[in-house]
């Protein structure tokens, strides 16, 4: 355990109105705080993974009020979520371990990969129907954490370097994409084997994945520019390519009224699309290469980190 002290910042905040499809708001962030993945926590403030300060960030919307957390020496988180417990996780592929920060106590501990698993490089988690954690590693690595024992595993990825996003569907399946190596998979949480499912497109660059409230998945195509859809029943494709941009969709969600959410880097813009009329809004930063990550939310609400700007980025609507 590690005991971690606290820096707080001031943060400011503008506005941007894009018509009547919602408001953007943007909050800048202390210098380098390089938001990667973002995590609206219960009491209205929103958790970020600082990747080159090595820290976990904590934003309060009401005040401007930023805190950073150490993770310890050479930490250097990725993606963050906010578990059953109400405690932000993250992956730290600095410490090769997941890591829980007490949200009251602000003390870490962490949960280190099996040794045969250096240095893999991860990269997102989730958390299943019985309260199990399910994590992704580029280095061609995924695995699990049971929290209330303390037990890490993990397995060797199909095809090897990879594994991005990953997500839960209603069910409680639990799926993951491969970036490098080009698919999306489901794995058995009885042996941990990877079923693959190929993309729409050879090439297509699966980034991060979610599902919807039917256990639809919804994929970003990195190298093909838009949004797969994935029906694992139908076991059918159907892809919606960005309004103008042809690559660069790295985020995906899906929030509680099952529209779609991404962010499209060409553009410099987070996109909204509703799979009802198949339409686009286009949310635009105001600062060049913006460079969102990742996107995560609440009702009524859409959050990302702009890592090219220290900043959060929000979408009311």
């Amino acid at each position: 355990m590690i005991r971690s002290a606290i820096l707080a910042i001031a943060a400011s905040a503008m506005s941007l109105s894009v018509a009547s499809a919602g408001s953007v708001n943007f909050y800048q962030l202390p210098p380098n705080a390089y938001p990667h993945d973002v995590a609206p926590a219960a009491d209205g403030a929103v958790w970020y993974s600082g990747q080159r300060l090595g820290v976990l960030g904590r934003f309060d919307p009401k005040t401007g009020k930023a805190e950073h957390i150490p993770l310890g020496p050479g930490s250097a988180p990725h993606g963050v979520i906010v578990g059953p417990d109400g405690a932000p996780w993250l992956t730290d592929g600095g410490h090769n371990a997941i890591v829980r920060v007490d949200p009251k106590t602000y003390v870490v501990r962490l949960f280190p990969l099996p040794k045969e698993f250096p240095a893999a490089n991860l990269n997102t988690a989730v958390f299943d129907k019985r309260g199990i954690l399910w994590f992704t590693g580029q280095s061609g690595v995924y695995g699990r954490v049971n929290p209330a024992i303390g037990k890490v595993e993990a397995w060797q990825a199909p095809k090897g370097y990879g594994p991005y996003g990953i997500t839960v569907t209603p069910t409680g399946q639990v799926w993951y994409a491969s970036l490098a190596s080009d698919f999306i998979a489901q794995i058995d949480p009885a042996t941990g084997a990877s079923a693959v499912v190929e993309p729409p497109k050879r090439g297509a660059g699966p980034r991060r994945i979610w599902s919807d409230s039917k256990g639809i998945l919804w994929v970003s195509l990195w190298n093909a520019g838009g949004l797969g859809r994935y029906d694992p029943a139908a076991k059918s494709w159907t892809v919606y390519p960005m309004p103008v941009s042809r690559t660069g969709t790295y985020a995906v969600y899906v929030d509680d009224k099952d529209r779609v959410w991404a962010t499209d880097w060409q553009a410099n813009a987070i996109q909204r699309f509703d799979p009802r009329t198949e339409k686009f809004d286009t949310f635009p930063s105001d600062k060049p290469r913006a460079n969102v990550r990742q996107l995560l939310g609440r009702p009524g609400e859409t959050w990302g980190g702009e890592s090219g700007t220290d900043r959060l980025v929000v979408v009311r609507d």
